[in-house]
């Protein structure tokens, strides 16, 4: 039997900074001046979630009417992808690493490792709305909601569910390799955190001429500016700017007091695990309301 366990998913919640990490791992990785735009990022890593891989997997245009019909194709995909290069390569997924109807979402044979990339929720959720197109309560009501499930009009989905049930499923998953980045040491520090996931976790030698690189060449203010003259395909329809703001602490002017409630009162214990730091202000600022 041949072994697939080559992929090392970049996994996230949506809006999280998934396309970030993709960025700063391809001009790392590829050679300067080599490394693709946003818009051709499959160049370097794909997504369990294209349109022309499932296409292949059925051999024709591939359409589905319910998530039950699309799980049993994804894992047809998800071997796809694995068996697509002969060593370990990285695969953005928004799934949660679960079972979705009794199957796997993340085949362990098809999986080597996993980056996850995690946003506090409070800041999450303005970000989430805009993703959506949506008001910022239906993105809090989404965010709590266990069965939450995201498709494209073909039929591709996005098993997402809860955002602490997303975190728990990939940090707390028995047996995985898994490496944890929080968008907000990533804004804060980094080249620190994207020298501990190459050293410690995906062992590769660190070259800070390199280094510095990426971090310059994927700074927020310049994925803004090639999606202002480029546009962005992963943009979603009625969303008018993917990379908006790019910053950590928006919800204390973007949410109301019942809001960043609903937040911690739903996500208590994750945050408390994963974001000590943010419990005692955001009870004063729910508690003001």
């Amino acid at each position: 039997m041949q072994d697939l366990r080559r992929i090392i998913w970049l996994a996230s919640y949506p809006k999280s900074g998934n396309t970030w990490v993709r960025m700063l791992l391809a001009h790392y990785f590829m050679p300067k001046g080599k490394a693709p735009d946003i818009n051709n990022i499959r160049q370097f890593t794909t997504g369990d979630a294209r349109q022309d891989i499932f296409d292949a997997a059925v051999g024709g245009t591939y359409h589905a009417d319910s998530p039950d019909e699309w799980i049993h194709v994804r894992q047809k995909v998800v071997a796809m992808i694995a068996a697509s290069k002969p060593n370990h390569h990285f695969v953005k997924t928004h799934c949660q690493a679960s079972k979705y109807l009794g199957i796997d979402l993340i085949p362990p044979q098809c999986t080597a490792g996993a980056i996850y990339v995690m946003r506090n929720p409070f800041d999450l959720a303005p970000s989430f709305a805009r993703h959506l197109n949506t008001d910022i309560d239906t993105a809090i009501e989404i965010m709590l909601n266990t069965e939450a499930i995201n498709g494209t009009e073909s039929g591709i989905y996005d098993a997402i569910g809860r955002w602490d049930k997303h975190v728990s499923s990939w940090a707390d998953a028995p047996g995985l390799s898994i490496h944890v980045l929080r968008y907000e040491d990533m804004i804060d520090h980094t080249a620190r955190a994207m020298r501990d996931l190459i050293l410690k976790f995906l062992k590769a030698p660190l070259d800070a001429g390199k280094l510095a690189y990426a971090v310059k060449a994927t700074s927020f203010e310049t994925l803004k500016k090639q999606e202002a003259e480029l546009g962005f395909v992963e943009r979603p329809a009625g969303m008018d700017q993917f990379f908006a703001r790019g910053q950590s602490g928006v919800w204390r002017t973007d949410l109301t007091p019942e809001q960043v409630a609903r937040l911690r009162d739903g996500f208590g214990d994750t945050l408390t695990k994963w974001y000590p730091e943010l419990m005692t202000e955001t009870a004063e600022f729910a508690a003001s309301g």
